[in-house]
This record gives C-alpha cells, sequence and structure tokens, in this order.
C-alpha cells in the first residue's frame, strides 16, 4: 500500500476554479500518475459563484461527479437540465460522444465537488446519464455501495469494471471490503481523518494497494472516504 499525501497532489488555479488533481491532467503531468488501476482522473474542484465549466465535449469514458459543498447546474446534449446536490452522485457515460456544462449559480457560494473519470470497458456505446442520492444515515458507519457494473444495491450503473464505495466514519465505527487478488484498491480521503489498513490519513490524502485483498477503515474523526475496487 502506498500513501500519497494531499500537497503531493497537482494544483491549478484559475481564479474561477480552483482545483486538486489526483493523477496527471490538463497543465500537471507526473509520469508517475497516470491513474491507478482504470481510475483515470480524481479532480478536487472548488467552483466560484456564478461560474463554470463551458459547453465541452467528453468521448468513451464514465465521468462521476460527488458534490461535497454548494450544487452544481448541469446540462448536455441528451437534453438532460438537472441540479447535483451534496449527496448525489451522478454519472455520464461519454460514449461515443456527448457535450456537456457545468456551473454555480450560487452568487455567494463556492461549489466544492470531486470529478471522478474511470475508462470504461466498451466504445462507441450511446451517450447516457443517471443520477440518485444517497442521504448520510446510508453511508453512515459502513461503505455504501454507489456506483457499479450493474446497478446492485441501488447503485448508479456505470460502463466500467469497477465498483465505488462511499462512508462516513466517526470514532468506533469501521469498515471494511474484500478486493480480488487481481484487481487494485484505492481509497480517497475527502474530509476528517481516518486509518487505512492501519495507517493514518488526512483529507485530500490517498491510499493506492496493488496485492492487498482487504481495505479496512477505521478510527475515523469527522471523516468522508470514497474507496474504489479496479481493474488493474
Amino acid at each position: 500500500m502506498q500513501v500519497r499525501k494531499s500537497k503531493e497532489r497537482g494544483y491549478a488555479d484559475h481564479g474561477w476554479l480552483r482545483s486538486f488533481h489526483s493523477f496527471s491532467f490538463a497543465g500537471y503531468y507526473d509520469e508517475r500518475f497516470m491513474g491507478w488501476g482504470n481510475l483515470r482522473v480524481i479532480n478536487e474542484d472548488r467552483v466560484a459563484g456564478g461560474a463554470g465549466f463551458g459547453t465541452h465535449g467528453h468521448k468513451d469514458m464514465e465521468i462521476i461527479s460527488y458534490v461535497l459543498d454548494g450544487e452544481l447546474a448541469h446540462k448536455d446534449s441528451m437534453g438532460n437540465v438537472e441540479t447535483i446536490p451534496p449527496g448525489d452522485v451522478q454519472r455520464m457515460s461519454a460514449g461515443r460522444g456527448v457535450t456537456h456544462s457545468e456551473f454555480n449559480h450560487e452568487k455567494d457560494k463556492t461549489t466544492h465537488f470531486l470529478q471522478i473519470w474511470i475508462q470504461p470497458n466498451v466504445r462507441g456505446i450511446e451517450p447516457g446519464y443517471e443520477q440518485k442520492g444517497f442521504d448520510a444515515a446510508s453511508k453512515r458507519g459502513q461503505l455504501r455501495l454507489v456506483a457499479s457494473p450493474d446497478g446492485s444495491d441501488g447503485s448508479v450503473e456505470m460502463h466500467a469494471d469497477a465498483r465505488l464505495y462511499a462512508g462516513l466514519f466517526d470514532g468506533d465505527e469501521q469498515a471494511a471490503i474484500t478486493i480480488g487478488a487481481n484487481r487494485k484498491g484505492y481509497v480517497h480521503v475527502i474530509r476528517g481523518s481516518i486509518e487505512v489498513n492501519g495507517k493514518p490519513l488526512e483529507a485530500g490524502d490517498a491510499a493506492l494497494l496493488d496485492g492487498e485483498p482487504e481495505v479496512s477503515i477505521g478510527a475515523g474523526h469527522d471523516a468522508e472516504v470514497l474507496v474504489f475496487d479496479l481493474a488493474p
């Protein structure tokens, strides 16, 4: 298990957007961190009030948005016009091509969210969209499946060989998931502090696991985490 500290991530400040990059993205490049398994991007974005990403395109990528604070307004070429509040997980399958925009329409509030890209296991498909809410109670003291290849347990369905779990942990709360022998695990600490397989991590830190049979989470302090079960 490799621990990567928050301060080691790439960073870009565009004025209206402040973004930390867990993997190489745009003007940030590190050949050691081009992705992990089929996980390609985790950007922690803060979008200023009244600003956002204008219409732009994607192709052959599974894109997940996970809002932490504020709201994110989404509009795409499939006809979807949605608002993503905290607790919702949005999945957009870019497939053979889609355009969309993302804005923070609240003038006096910053929108804080994670943008996650996972490489698909099928290409050239019809673009798709799905959005579901997962309240705090469903994630309290456990790893709640929020995205999967088959939409199991009420998760959003994505065209990728990966499973994404979200959890909230404090005090004695703990949970674990088993990772297949030939798969990779990735843990991103959203906020607070937590122990991953016995090692302490803080907000923005990540754990990259290869050959570890289990991901165990515990000893949290106001912690929120994402755990990925990934194709190698």
